[in-house]
């Protein structure tokens, strides 16, 4: 299977843009083959989006750019795991949505180990540690950032059954930075796990070398990093729990 990790740089408040960004890189994908499609945590509002244009916008979702998403994965038959800011009542959430390959919504992941202070005190966790079942390949764990903090959300999913694990990130190395933390939930799970993480400059964060990774039986298997956007693609056997090959398409715009 040929799995795209969208390594993009969207730009902190720049919903519009980043939208175009994010449509732009899932048609690149699609062209190259590609039959899942991962998007980095907050992909369309960048990380340190509410002090720009605050989060009284946000939507239920699916709202009506998510839609034309969802009909994009109808029309190239492809299973999108994108990441959006989620209104849910009064309560608003860091959330990665699957799209299967019918173009309908087969389940929803909402961050649980959400940071309370700083650029992500907007949202509140998630509980929730569902495996979703993808059309025509069975059930998968969803996973965002810090959520591989924590073994046991990962755990869990494995327990319910999850071929695979894939996570969305905004995670830059250093202080606090990821330190094995995906290798271990491959470990723990004897599940693959493929990190989609981003790269940009925001205000206060630098992620030009932040790494989107693919993991399994406790070994970092491959990682990538790139200063612009740019899109990784890893072709994965699931039967024999192993890499085949990668290939990079960068930069991307």
């Amino acid at each position: 299977m040929r799995i795209a990790l969208l390594h993009l740089s969207p730009a902190p408040g720049a919903v519009e843009e980043n939208r175009q960004l994010v449509g732009a890189a899932i048609r690149s994908a699609a062209d190259a083959g590609a039959e899942w499609i991962l998007t980095p945590e907050l992909v369309t509002t960048g990380y340190e989006f509410v002090e720009r244009i605050g989060s009284n916008w946000i939507e239920p979702q699916p709202d009506p750019w998510v839609r034309r998403v969802m009909e994009l994965a109808r029309q190239r038959g492809l299973t999108i795991f994108l990441s959006v800011p989620e209104r849910v009542g009064d309560k608003l959430h860091n959330t990665m949505i699957a799209i299967d390959r019918t173009g309908q919504i087969a389940g929803r992941h909402r961050k649980i180990n959400a940071l309370r202070v700083g650029p992500e005190a907007w949202s509140t966790p998630g509980q929730d540690m569902d495996a979703v079942p993808i059309d025509g390949f069975g059930p998968v764990g969803m996973l965002i950032c810090a959520d591989a903090y924590t073994p046991n959300i990962a755990e869990a999913l494995a327990r319910k059954g999850a071929r695979a694990l894939v996570s969305s990130a905004a995670w830059r190395p250093g202080l606090h930075g990821p330190n094995g933390e995906w290798e271990a939930v491959s470990a723990s799970t004897s599940l693959p796990i493929f990190v989609c993480n981003r790269t940009g400059q925001e205000r206060h964060i630098d992620f030009t070398i932040a790494q989107s990774v693919v993991a399994s039986r406790g070994k970092r298997i491959v990682s990538f990093t790139a200063p612009r956007s740019a899109i990784f693609l890893v072709d994965w056997s699931f039967e024999e729990d192993r890499l085949v090959r990668y290939s990079t398409i960068a930069p991307f715009l």
